[in-house]
């Protein structure tokens, strides 16, 4: 039964009819006769001939008439699945959220008359995953939450309770939100047993119990036993193997991706699928060890790669140049020297600092800006200069794809932050004027939420350990995991 209300809701109701009725669903529509009347007059609509051609049948109702309209709110009747008469809901499953297979879940959970299980991503909450919770809500799914937070050893740790971000959660959504004082066993199954319909459980952190980092599988079969469906939105642990991530999809089906979890999917890989040329990289950071396999993932992909941070300093070592006191991995030196070569003989453009701000701590109180090839041996380079700044500002102008992950220096300390925030304004720039722009996470995504240009970018990633892996190309465990990896 598909409740219809406004003439623009027949236009959403029918696609949302045909997305049920091709996934097996007997249909209903309730609707009413002005309604139908104005979308067969005004929109070319006739809704009698569209529900002929799926099969559907059809009961209207006088607007004047309150008891005949469709009940809000979305609910069984025998076994039906009824859609409530909001356009937002209808429109969400005519033409989105159906795709993202979420609310896929949220209907399966109510037709069989099942709970679900979601896993939001590491907490802080974000407002994508409450859009998501909300959308399951709307639907009728009972909803019990999982997340960790901090890293508690040995078992729990009051500082690391979920408490807070129940407290949170409940500000964002409006309403109190009931937690768990475990995360599995029999009592926290009882609570689950009981929710009923738009029903909200968060579970305590999961990383209270070892099993959870172990991927242990009777952790990972009690965390099943709390619901029917699975969802995860928890991008930023996906690079992980963990009980609440993968081992939980072996006992739970159907198992699918959040909407944040898409949005991230999404936007990452476009980098590697259809990116818009020239694609443009820009790599910080302060080690080359920890970012070897990107650059190399990078170099066959790119147009040019951008680098600076910690880092540039073993590539201008490679070229011959002194770095001072700089950051250095001189055992890294010579596979510097060979990615300027797999660089050249792809037709990357590898683009470093000209001019870079030295001192002699990162304590100090200011810097100052001297060539790249002429450090002082006392002095260290901690921030790209404004000559360096300017170049990469060039590069990211004549680029419609842009990814960043790394900041360009100490960008936690003044003044060494300012190569940083200006790589954030160009990105900022370049999306305005129709680029694509994707922000790893971690520092780069810290760097330009300090910047306070995290709206102005296409995306910035939630994970940093997991956006860093997806872009090296590597498999994500609680992707593969999902039905719909």
């Amino acid at each position: 039964m598909v409740g219809i209300s406004g003439a623009s809701g027949v236009v959403y109701g029918v696609r949302a009819v045909e997305v049920l009725a091709k996934s097996g669903h007997e249909v209903h529509v309730v609707v009413s006769k002005g309604a139908e009347a104005v979308a067969r007059h005004e929109m070319g609509l006739d809704l009698a001939e569209r529900l002929q051609d799926i099969g559907g049948d059809v009961t209207r109702y006088d607007e004047e008439d309150a008891s005949a309209r469709p009940a809000s709110g979305s609910f069984l009747v025998d076994g039906t699945l009824v859609i409530p008469a909001s356009l937002r809901t209808v429109a969400a499953i005519a033409h989105g959220y159906a795709d993202t297979l979420v609310t896929r879940a949220a209907m399966v959970a109510l037709k069989e008359r099942r709970r679900l299980v979601l896993v939001p991503r590491e907490t802080p909450v974000d407002l994508i995953t409450v859009r998501n919770w909300e959308t399951l809500i709307e639907a009728g799914a009972r909803l019990v939450l999982a997340s960790h937070l901090g890293r508690p050893k040995g078992g729990p740790d009051p500082k690391y309770s979920m408490k807070p971000v129940a407290v949170r959660l409940g500000e964002l959504i409006g309403e109190p939100v009931p937690t768990a004082g475990d995360s599995i066993g029999p009592a926290v199954e009882a609570q689950a047993k009981a929710l009923g319909p738009r029903g909200l459980l968060l579970l305590e952190n999961l990383r209270f119990h070892p099993g959870e980092e172990a991927n242990d599988p009777t952790f990972a079969r009690a965390l099943a036993a709390l619901g029917d469906v699975y969802v995860n939105d928890a991008f930023a642990a996906a690079h992980r193997a963990h009980a609440s991530t993968e081992g939980i999809t072996r006992h739970l089906r159907p198992a699918v991706a959040g909407l944040l979890m898409k949005k991230e999917l999404a936007a990452l890989g476009q980098v590697f699928e259809a990116p818009a040329r020239p694609l443009v990289a820009i790599l910080g950071g302060a080690k080359v060890s920890d970012k070897l396999a990107l650059v190399d993932s990078l170099l066959a992909r790119v147009d040019r790669l951008l680098i600076g941070g910690g880092m540039a300093f073993t590539f201008l070592r490679a070229q011959g140049h002194e770095v001072g006191r700089s950051l250095l991995e001189a055992d890294l030196v010579p596979t510097a020297a060979r990615l300027f070569e797999s660089a050249r003989w792809r037709g990357v453009e590898i683009i470093l600092p000209v001019d870079t701000v030295v001192a002699a701590s990162p304590d100090a109180a200011a810097g100052q800006a001297v060539p790249a090839t002429a450090i002082p041996s006392d002095q260290m380079g901690l921030d790209i200069g404004p000559a360096t700044v300017a170049a990469f500002a060039a590069a990211i102008r004549e680029s419609r794809t842009v990814v960043w992950n790394g900041p360009m220096g100490v960008f936690e300390t003044r003044p060494f932050d300012a190569g940083t925030m200006a790589v954030a304004k160009a990105l900022a720039e370049a999306t305005a004027t129709g680029a694509t722009t994707v922000v790893g996470g971690g520092d780069s995504a810290a760097a330009i939420a300090a910047a306070g240009l995290g709206d102005r970018v296409s995306h910035v990633s939630t994970g940093g350990g997991a956006s860093l892996e997806f872009l090296e190309g590597k498999q994500l465990p609680g992707v593969e995991a999902l039905d719909d990896a």
